[in-house]
């Protein structure tokens, strides 16, 4: 999305002095994850947000989850100005969210509402994740969102106003910098180098089908010369006894990959830096979402300068430019996938952002957010 375009349904947005910003403290839920930490100036200044207190028994990489915020009994008992709730409330019943409506109510605490998802990717059905948007969007003091077609399903749905403001830079600066040096060499090397596919199914979400679009790829990609097609997986869903095994699409992907039709790669979870190692090193990167709404993944590869294939599904193609496919829980399009994937590697794909245009855009949203935060207040007064 352009810059010109952040504040198309707002009042124009200019940053808050440092004084004023200063003195506000957000209860961000959570603090710790990277949409909320790249919602903040580069140079750590404008509101302070309270870290994530940890959760008894919480594993090393989620340090913050089940958020302990949402708790009512913490948000009575801390100080802050706003509290602004992004993820994590699929981890509470509707009761324990009335509960804490109640008690920021009580104190005259303002709540927002960033909707992210607007149908919960891990949720096989969507009734719980709705009764749980139908107790924070009515309550919400104000909404964001980050597309405008999120925007108007939120109006369709409870007749609330959202502020559009879009998905910041996932990936670091200073990797974005290297990533784009890198991909001029490549770029101005021979065309005969390898055209990597990737389809990551990490940890196979309820909102992930592979299993369908995996055929269709090798089809395609068999036609590509130099294209190779490379599928990513977690252990806990490829290899026997994993958590989340699925027999079916490992014994697909293994007899693929016997054939020669596809790079298997079976790995643990990915740290920072060999995610965006790997991301960078492919040409295309497809999402094989039946349902979902917007997605940190496509940013990351926008960033690394992968271009994206996106289904139908969700408002992907409003997040950001990509190819897309139709794909959703009613149909899939197998010859818009093989389409797409072939513009792919024609080149028709959209220019990468650059670190100037992602640091422009941060500094925008960090600054709709600070205006956001200080009107709240002002009128909680």
């Amino acid at each position: 999305m352009p810059i010109s375009d952040l504040t198309a349904s707002a009042p124009p947005v200019l940053p808050l002095p440092r004084s004023r910003a200063s003195m506000l403290v957000i209860a961000s839920v959570p603090a710790n994850h990277v949409y909320v930490r790249h919602i903040a100036p580069e140079d750590g200044s404008g509101p302070v947000r309270l870290p994530d207190p940890v959760p008894e028994g919480a594993a090393e990489t989620q340090r913050w989850w089940p958020p302990v915020m949402l708790d009512a009994a913490w948000a009575d008992a801390h100080d802050f100005d706003v509290f602004h709730v992004h993820f994590g409330f699929d981890s509470r019943s509707v009761a324990d969210l009335e509960d804490l409506v109640a008690v920021l109510r009580r104190r005259r605490k303002p709540l927002v509402l960033t909707v992210h998802d607007l149908r919960n990717p891990h949720h096989v059905e969507r009734e719980t994740h709705d009764r749980q948007l139908d107790v924070l969007v009515p309550a919400a003091d104000a909404l964001v969102t980050l597309t405008r077609g999120a925007a108007d399903e939120i109006r369709d749905r409870w007749g609330r106003e959202a502020l559009v403001l879009p998905h910041p830079h996932v990936v670091p600066l200073d990797v974005m910098r290297r990533a784009a040096a890198m991909r001029d060499v490549r770029r101005r090397g021979p065309r005969s180098r390898e055209f990597r596919v990737g389809v990551h199914v990490k940890s196979l979400r309820a909102g992930m089908h592979p299993h369908v679009v995996v055929p269709v790829l090798v089809e395609t990609v068999r036609e590509l010369p130099g294209a190779v097609l490379q599928v990513n997986g977690h252990r806990d869903v490829l290899e026997p006894g994993g958590a989340r095994y699925d027999a079916a699409l490992a014994e697909a992907l293994r007899a693929h990959a016997a054939r020669g039709e596809v790079d298997l790669r079976v790995h643990d979870y990915f740290d920072d830096d060999a995610l965006w190692d790997y991301l960078a090193s492919l040409d295309v990167s497809v999402l094989p979402y039946r349902f979902g709404t917007h997605s940190g993944w496509l940013e990351a590869c926008r960033d690394l300068g992968t271009a994206v294939v996106a289904p139908t599904c969700g408002y992907f193609a409003d997040q950001a430019p990509v190819l897309t496919y139709g794909h959703d829980e009613q149909h899939f399009d197998a010859a818009g996938l093989a389409a797409a994937v072939r513009a792919a590697y024609d080149g028709r794909v959209a220019p990468t952002p650059t670190v100037d245009e992602r640091r422009r855009e941060r500094a925008a949203v960090a600054a709709a957010h600070a205006r956001l935060y200080e009107a709240l207040v002002e009128g909680a007064r």
